[in-house]
């Protein structure tokens, strides 16, 4: 693509700065407005400038994409409230063998989760549990944070709704849900078991001999989790017997004399408490309002038998004076209460097979934006409340950013600077040769850690994909899952390499107690040959 004009070339690519700047730098400091301001602002440079037209500009904004990304975001919000997550959770430390064998469980599910549920959802409900788990059986962290990051970035790389620049390439790409899955799912498999086996190597030392008895850990803590139980146990066996021994003393006590209250509406005469109660309790009401004596019962005091005024109203508030309980009250709570959490069972079963029935019609091949829309609708009816609650947990905010993005995206585009790069790069990177894999590889690993993995591609994915339908030899299909392959798993690189590793240091240094400090530093050593050896052993695995 030939450079625009020498002041739409300058004044796009200050837009795109501005919106770069914005989206990496987690804190600017002369401008703390955040991500999606931000999007936004480096949006409204580019009309501004007119660098786009309005109309471009709203053109460029992905529907598809974004639809996509609301659907499978309120499924999440609802397998949350059924506790798909919290079943994972404790399935994670199940009769764990200690931490060589916490982190490994942890690499499996935090991978298998970000395929199905995107990897930024499962970093943020999973989080909390590892650390809680680290501090019970008194492991270190940064280990199992790393291993949370890093498997989901590796696992999210599997299926087009796994993070959000497979949705780009799905959408872009129209390659089937299940043929990405393929196409992706091997080198995905041995990406994982690299990553797993590096950890292990990397922090042999700080987990072993940590947690010797894990044993009798998991013991305390299933004691702590019944303690509560004991206690509410404790507590209505002994207000029982008190009650019981309030009840002997009242019985054994002498009947007091003017023990007695006043019911001013009952012509200001004075009532026994028991008596009344008794008599009331007995006593039924005619159809004109009066009320009736039963017999064998205590009479009534004849202020009130031969008021005509006491009509079911009165009655009912002089119940509720007693606190006489109505007849049969405590088998309709339990009943009431049985009929609830059958309910709740069947709503969670039904939340776990629309989910399913999701995945499916993916595999099927059914649009996934519209799928994924239709899924939430779903349970959204089955829920059969306001669902209002459940809609504003969902990020608002991402979708604002990505359609910033889009526009800023489209504008850097427009002026030209990333096509005269593409083409000085492009005969070195075709995918018909491994040295040309390589180095688009290399390309896609500095582009996504310096202007994250969404906007490398938009910027070189329709470009990659021209390049392998005009070389002998390339599959257009292959060349698309190797940007997907790359981009994803180039992520694990640095901390903000992706979402998902800043949502994993971020949570955890806001931790109420115990909040843990994920340092850069920190991350990098790991992160830096792992990202070069995970990518390079799942690269020839990529079926085309």
């Amino acid at each position: 693509m030939a450079w625009a004009s020498t002041p739409k070339v300058v004044l796009g690519c200050f837009a795109f700065g501005v919106f770069w700047i914005m989206a990496v730098v987690p804190v600017v400091p002369f401008l703390p407005i955040g991500r999606t301001a931000g999007s936004l602002l480096g949006a409204c440079l580019m009309v501004v400038f007119q660098v786009l037209s309005p109309a471009e500009a709203f053109a460029a904004v992905d529907l598809p994409i974004l639809g996509l990304l609301f659907g499978t975001m309120v499924v999440s919000v609802y397998l949350e409230r059924a506790d798909a997550f919290k079943y994972l959770g404790h399935a994670l430390s199940w009769r764990s063998l200690g931490g060589k064998d916490l982190l490994c469980r942890l690499c499996l599910l935090s991978a298998l989760c970000s395929a199905l549920f995107t990897n930024d959802t499962t970093c943020v409900v999973l989080t909390q549990f590892v650390l809680e788990v680290c501090r019970e059986k008194k492991l270190p962290p940064q280990p199992f944070l790393i291993a949370l990051a890093s498997s989901a970035n590796i696992g999210s790389a599997a299926t087009p709704i796994g993070n959000p620049q497979n949705l780009v390439i799905a959408v872009e790409s129209k390659i089937a849900f299940g043929k990405f899955l393929g196409g992706v799912v091997p080198a995905m498999v041995l990406g994982l078991i690299a990553n797993t086996l590096l950890l292990l190597a990397y922090y042999w030392k700080k987990l072993r001999g940590v947690d010797e008895d894990a044993e009798s850990s998991d013991i305390s803590i299933k004691l702590e989790q019944q303690r509560p139980e004991m206690e509410l146990l404790n507590s209505g066996l002994s207000f029982t017997q008190e009650q019981r021994i309030q009840q002997q003393d009242h019985r054994q006590e002498p009947k007091q004399q003017d023990s007695s209250y006043q019911t001013p509406d009952l012509e200001g005469q004075a009532a026994d408490t028991p008596d009344l109660g008794k008599s009331v309790a007995a006593s039924t009401s005619t159809p004109d309002g009066q009320l009736t004596q039963e017999a064998g019962a205590p009479p009534l005091p004849r202020s009130i038998s031969s008021s005509r005024h006491l009509q079911r109203p009165s009655l009912i508030a002089i119940n509720e004076i007693l606190r006489l309980e109505p007849r049969g009250s405590g088998h309709f709570q339990a009943s009431l209460t049985r009929f609830q959490r059958l309910r709740k069972k069947v709503w969670k079963v039904s939340v776990y097979l629309v989910t399913i029935g999701m995945l499916v019609a993916f595999l099927y091949g059914l649009d996934l934006s519209w799928t994924a829309i239709t899924a939430a609708i779903v349970l959204m009816v089955l829920d059969f409340t306001d669902a209002s609650p459940s809609l504003d947990q969902v990020s608002y905010s991402l979708l604002v950013f990505f359609s910033g993005m889009f526009i800023a995206v489209r504008g850097f585009n427009r002026t030209g600077a990333p096509g005269q790069l593409w083409d000085a790069v492009e005969p070195h990177a075709r995918i018909n040769t491994a040295a040309g894999i390589a180095i688009l590889s290399a390309v896609v690993i500095l582009l996504s850690n310096v202007a994250s993995n969404v906007p490398t591609v938009l910027l070189l994915g329709a470009r990659v994909a021209a390049s392998a339908a005009a070389t002998e030899g390339a599959s257009v299909k292959k060349a698309w899952l190797i940007l997907a392959w790359v981009s994803t798993v180039a992520g694990n690189l640095t901390l903000v390499g992706s979402a998902a590793n800043i949502i994993v240091s971020e949570q955890a240094s806001r931790m109420e107690e115990h909040p843990y400090n994920l340092s850069f530093w920190n991350h990098l050593r790991f992160g830096a040959p792992a990202t070069f050896i995970v990518i390079a052993v799942g690269l020839p695995l990529i079926q085309g």
